[in-house]
């Protein structure tokens, strides 16, 4: 028994300080990518079993390190489950809806009262939306950076990512004053809120009637150069369900090409980890809001629509985070990822 206890000393030792060093690089690659854990002491550990696993298993294809810090900041978010966190949340939305009906009641009187000057209707929506917006996003606490607000207040048509609830209160919010916003017929059916979009004098379109559709952008385009206005409008027609990018539709190149307008791209990160879709557990994921300089439409042709598209939606995969980046294809043809 001496002797083994002996000869396992010096393995022992060897294998402790092999683990150490192991840790030391993840904890380096970690601070490198601005990684965190909530349980150091759990992922050292795990370092131990994986430096002696190593020892007689061949090691596995390493993950790049910019990858592995966005998954471990994505997963410290999705793992938050726990009883009294998800109780904090529900109490914080029931408020946040609560807050909204008091704020929609006050602006529907006062919608009411401008039923004879539509376009001042608009204004006053803007004005609920800054308001509600930015309380609830005080409400459920979550931090928000905003970039780039220099691009914010000029006349334009703002463009959004979209991927959470979230991202319709960072849009009432900080959307200027004078902005008319285009949404699917079905949302007059949202209670208050809906009725009260329809009273602020905002566009609907009929999303299952082609024709019907391209006569609502029409003359949403009329309405935003006749009364100097700005439009906002979610590109990608509806919302992600996992937070990556989806294809860009036609409908915003139409308008700009139509308004002369400038396109003035909102790239909204860390909605999708805050507050997913079906679920009423808002997480303390950091948000960012960052506007992109505007882009001019002046010399846009009809015969180049798709390139247009293209662009833009290429802008967006360059500042998305890559978790909300749309996922990489192969090729077939050559085995190529695209």
């Amino acid at each position: 028994m001496f002797a083994v206890s002996v000869l396992f000393l010096p393995c022992s030792g060897i294998l402790c300080l092999f683990a150490a060093k192991q840790c030391k690089d993840f904890d380096h690659l970690l601070m490198e990518n601005g990684g965190t854990s909530s349980f150091p002491r759990f992922r050292r550990l795990e370092c131990c079993f994986n430096a002696s696993s190593r020892l007689g298993v061949k090691e596995t294809p390493k993950i790049p390190a910019k990858e592995l810090g966005s998954k471990l900041k994505a997963n410290m978010y999705l793992d938050e489950e726990g009883w009294g966190s998800v109780l904090l949340s529900w109490i914080r939305v029931v408020i946040c809806f609560a807050t909204m009906m008091v704020t929609t009641f006050v602006w529907a009187l006062i919608m009411l009262a401008l039923i004879p000057w539509p376009y001042e209707r608009i204004r006053q929506g803007n004005i609920y939306g800054h308001i509600t917006g930015r309380l609830m996003m005080w409400i459920l606490g979550n931090p928000t950076k905003i970039q780039g607000a220099e691009f914010s207040s000029k006349r334009a048509i703002y463009i959004s990512n979209h991927a959470s609830p979230l991202d319709i209160f960072l849009i009432m919010w900080l959307t200027p004053t004078g902005t008319v916003g285009i949404a699917k017929k079905e949302i007059i059916w949202y209670p208050l809120f809906g009725q009260l979009y329809v009273l602020a004098n905002h566009l609907r379109i009929d999303r299952s009637n082609p024709t019907a559709a391209i006569e609502s952008m029409k003359q949403a385009a009329r309405a935003i150069v006749e009364n100097n206005l700005s439009l906002i409008i979610f590109p990608e027609g509806t919302r992600s369900k996992n937070g990556r990018l989806l294809p860009f539709k036609k409908g915003f190149v139409h308008l700009a090409l139509q308004s002369g307008l400038p396109i003035v791209p909102m790239v909204l990160t860390g909605t999708h980890l805050a507050w997913k879709k079906g679920s009423l557990n808002v997480r303390p994921a950091p948000l960012t809001v960052r506007y992109l300089p505007p882009i001019s439409t002046n010399d846009w042709t009809a015969d180049k629509i798709d390139d247009y598209i293209k662009m833009i939606h290429d802008l967006y995969v360059k500042h998305l985070p890559e978790s909300q980046r749309p996922p990489v294809v192969e090729d077939p043809r050559n085995g190529s990822n695209s």
